[in-house]
């Protein structure tokens, strides 16, 4: 449906139902059992098996439809499906959907069975391809299993991993609100659905006056004396729709929504005209037992260690998060880089190595990249219209690593940005993370970004240990590289750490202690403040994360700051002492005289 991407909000005109908990589960090999919802389901088992299925797997529950809804256009929401679905009402189907990660409506009004039980069956597949995101492949062995070969390095978790609702609107409803805004001015749009309802918007501020008012689907609202949404210190208005014939009301919704601006100018990146200096992580939704599931009581205390540890920042990588992420982003004050699902995109099932390496594998030569373009150009739309109004989003990230030293990925990459560019409102600064091979003499696309982003692991993959001091001069000599080249951009350390062991304590320190850990950081730190353009440092990562097995993976990625049940390692106390340090304009005009005067 076309309001797909609207977030589900019960109105005096619209019906909610969550459809969260048990739901019926059942895939090749297993007899029908109860998982819950939301929640991947691979470690729910104790079957090995289980964990590592690759293939087709189902889920079902009965929904109730109430009778006053025959008028209504009715509608199953999925919040995020993984990888593709397709989605069954009563034994016929509906509809289908590739990815994910970002949302999608399963129109049923002509199918339900008003005033009765029915039954909703949702196929999906987790298979990896190299023509869909996340990139992968899916091998068959010879004793007929499939299984997953990830070009990426985190679980290929799956399954109904995000909220599902039932929806009713109106049939002349909201389909789509849009805002842009120059400080107190708001411009803002309303698509819907024909009809000719009249439309009004009413603004609220926090204490629920209303403050302004406009009339018609298009056009500007000023908002007087306007509280400007601040890092750590966020200000939400809500803004609220309505469709209305006369007297009567037609539809209503509404949206929090904060008001600021972000720019770049130079280096600098710039919130409501202010310079800031980006604090934080890289991280993953990513929690024990529901896996990749949308966890609130999790996503709660990570916000809750952000505010701890300092930080103002976080990239979602690698994929879009649940939108109450961003509802929360919103609400703490917290900065967000939001990234497109667009990882793996190297041909290389070991591409934490490989990237350090720099093999070239031509994978934007493959004969797959047509439909994975049109695939990436898809979630690019539907990401920028599900996010575009979220305060706290402040840029784009189009893809994680891709394997930008090939010329062939030039004319691939031009057409994301152009799109991206294209469809948002707000002109955010577009960008995506650059892979360690793709270095300042070899990347064919860095110029496309309007901030440089850079994955880089000296100290670790590459001179790690006894070899740190080489990678620090590594590090330097990549640098002066990039500032040889005079771009007069930001540059953002998009990732950066060292795999530790949240209980191993080494003197001197050896590579996984806690020591090494933080010596690591001294030194990708002691680098970032000798350079004037580098204006943001997001750690990998937040909390240790589940990935595939292997020789190089201990139970997972354990380059987190916090582990994974979330309690502080001994670099989150040295990182929250540098952040807290740390002004928000950190290397605005001035800096070096305030870093002088701090060494002395």
């Amino acid at each position: 449906m076309k309001h797909a991407l609207l977030y589900p909000r019960s109105t005096s005109a619209r019906s909610v139902v969550c459809l969260d908990g048990m739901w019926d589960f059942w895939l090749e090999g297993i007899k029908k059992t109860q998982i819950p919802v939301p929640a991947s389901f691979q470690d729910f088992f104790t079957d090995k098996e289980l964990r590592d299925y690759t293939g087709d797997f189902w889920y079902e529950r009965e929904v109730f439809i109430p009778s006053e809804w025959a008028n209504k256009v009715i509608s199953i929401r999925f919040s995020g499906a993984a990888h593709r679905a397709a989605v069954y009402l009563n034994g016929s189907e509906i509809c289908s959907h590739e990815g994910g990660f970002l949302p999608f409506c399963a129109d049923i009004t002509g199918a339900a069975k008003i005033g009765e039980h029915n039954t909703l069956t949702v196929k999906l597949n987790n298979e990896l391809h190299e023509y869909a995101f996340p990139v992968g492949r899916t091998e068959t062995l010879p004793n007929g299993k499939k299984i997953a070969r990830p070009y990426f390095d985190f679980f290929n978790y799956a399954g109904l991993q995000r909220s599902v609702h039932l929806v009713a609107a109106p049939k002349e409803a909201v389909t789509d609100f849009t805002v842009f805004y120059e400080a107190a001015k708001v411009r803002y749009k309303v698509s819907k659905t024909a009809g000719n309802a009249h439309v009004s918007l009413t603004v609220k501020d926090e204490e629920g006056v209303v403050i302004a008012t406009a009339e018609g689907a298009e056009g500007v609202v000023e908002i007087p004396n306007v509280n400007l949404w601040e890092v750590n210190n966020a200000y939400l208005y809500t803004f609220i729709i309505k469709l209305q014939r006369g007297d009567e009301l037609i539809d209503e919704w509404y949206d929090h929504i904060g008001i600021r601006t972000v720019e770049i100018k130079g280096t600098e990146i710039l919130l409501n005209g202010k310079p800031i200096y980006l604090k934080g992580f890289g991280k993953h939704e990513d929690s024990d037992i529901a896996g990749r599931g949308y966890n609130p009581t999790v996503m709660k205390r990570d916000f809750e260690l952000l505010k701890w540890i300092g930080a103002n920042s976080v990239r979602t990588s690698h994929y879009p998060y649940a939108e109450e992420f961003y509802q929360m982003a919103d609400r703490e004050g917290i900065l967000v880089i939001d990234e497109t699902p667009a990882v793996g995109m190297m041909n290389s099932t070991m591409n934490f190595l490989d990237a350090a390496r720099g093999p070239r594998t031509a994978f934007f030569e493959k004969e797959t990249i047509p439909q994975l373009l049109e695939a990436h150009l898809r979630v690019i739309e539907d990401l920028i219209n599900r996010d575009k109004n979220r305060a706290c989003v402040i840029a784009w990230c189009l893809a994680n690593e891709p394997e930008t030293s090939d010329e062939a990925s030039r004319s691939y990459f031009e057409q994301v940005f152009n799109l991206a560019h294209k469809l948002d409102p707000q002109n955010r600064p577009m960008t995506y993370t650059s892979i360690m091979s793709s270095t300042p003499d070899k990347c064919k696309c860095y110029d496309l970004c309007d901030f440089i982003c850079l994955n880089r692991y000296y100290g670790w993959y590459v001179f790690g240990g006894a070899d740190i001091g080489m990678a620090e001069m590594a590090l330097r000599h990549e640098l002066e590289q990039w500032k040889a080249k005079g771009l007069n951009k930001p540059f953002v350390f998009t990732e950066y750490g060292a795999d530790t062991d949240g209980g191993m304590h080494k003197l001197p320190s050896v590579m996984w202690s806690q020591e090494y850990q933080c010596e690591y950081l001294e030194v990708q730190h002691r680098v970032f403040d000798s350079y004037d353009f580098v204006r943001g440092e997001n750690v990998w990562a937040f909390s240790d994360f589940a990935t595939g097995e292997g020789i190089l993976r201990v139970n997972g990625n354990k380059k987190g700051i916090f582990t994974r049940d979330r309690q502080p390692k001994a670099a989150a106390y040295a990182l929250k002492k540098r952040w807290e340090s740390l002004p928000p304009d950190y290397k605005a005009s001035g800096y070096k005289e305030e870093c002088n005067n701090a060494k002395n």
